[in-house]
């Protein structure tokens, strides 16, 4: 066994926040990449919802790959991994295939044996939706990644876990993911109007982070109540373009325009902490917002792990 896959065999799964915004999930990919892929795993299968982050994700795995279901509406055709050729000289080493995407085009059967033809020639293919084309494939991911409001890394061995275990644990979480981002773009969108702008996010269970370089001039009880008013208003949230959405009639600077739920009504149990936090080391203030949330808030309770004994 090489050595760097070795060092692997012991990793049963890690778990990472899901991010929301093409940049943090593509450093998180990054991050991925450094720390779980092997140069010797030659099928690497992504599983979760349409719009999830899997593509972005993909992107930052794997620097310069070309994604045949781009998400600017760049579909690459032919399918390169349907036409390779494993002896051509200048054939990829990579591939990429969206399952959902493609078996609108061509049959699953075809897949499959493209998917076996390329990892036999030595290649290796990145599938998204791999829960979908495994019980044909009958060859688990050497590197499975589940990406719902947690991002989930498993090595899976020949015990499993198998590719539809890891979709039904993502699955379930992806709407809690939606109402997180839209709670966060509305809180951000609430402070602009106040003229607070200067922020940027953090991750918590259930909730979002906004960080500021100077505590802002803001009561938090009357924020929380303003953005209370704005859910009951069962505002629409709409996708404008990859950089925009819109919150009733305004327009909102957002870096996930994908990943909202329909509108402000749908946020369930919103709450703030109503005090700021700040870190002792880098001196930042926090401003934390949860859904979800049915009783008070304390701040060490936000992400306490449960371990059963």
């Amino acid at each position: 066994m090489p050595y760097s896959a070795r060092m692997q065999q012991n990793h049963l799964y890690s778990v990472y926040f899901a991010p929301r915004g093409r940049t943090r999930m593509s450093d998180l990919g990054m991050q991925i990449a450094q720390q779980y892929l092997s140069p010797f795993d030659k099928l690497i299968g992504i599983v979760g919802e349409a719009g999830s982050g899997k593509s972005m994700l993909v992107k930052g795995m794997f620097p310069g790959l070309e994604l045949t279901n781009d998400d600017e509406g760049v579909n690459i055709r032919p399918l390169p991994i349907l036409t390779q050729d494993s002896g051509a000289f200048y054939s990829p080493h990579t591939y990429h295939i969206d399952i959902r995407f493609e078996s609108a085009f061509t049959q699953m059967w075809q897949l499959k044996d493209a998917i076996l033809e390329a990892i036999n020639a030595g290649k290796r293919v990145v599938v998204e939706h791999f829960d979908l084309i495994y019980p044909l494939l009958g060859v688990n991911a050497h590197l499975l990644i589940g990406v719902g409001s947690e991002i989930i890394i498993t090595r899976p061995n020949m015990f499993g876990p198998e590719p539809q275990d890891i979709a039904e644990s993502v699955f379930h979480t992806i709407h809690d993911r939606k109402m997180v981002h839209s709670a966060e773009d509305l809180c951000g969108h609430i402070l602009e109007s106040h003229g607070i702008s200067r922020f940027s996010h953090r991750d918590v269970k259930h909730g979002f982070i906004l960080v500021f370089d100077t505590k802002p001039d803001v009561n938090l009880i009357e924020l929380e109540k303003e953005i209370k008013a704005a859910i009951e208003k069962d505002l629409p949230i709409s996708y404008v373009d990859d950089k925009n959405i819109s919150i009733g009639d305004d327009i909102y600077h957002c870096t996930g325009p994908r990943m909202h739920i329909g509108s402000t009504g749908e946020i369930e149990n919103f709450a703030l902490l109503h005090e700021f936090t700040q870190d002792p080391i880098t001196k930042e203030y926090y401003l934390v917002g949860v859904v979800g949330s049915k009783g008070e808030l304390h701040a060490n309770d936000l992400n306490r792990i449960h371990i059963e004994v």
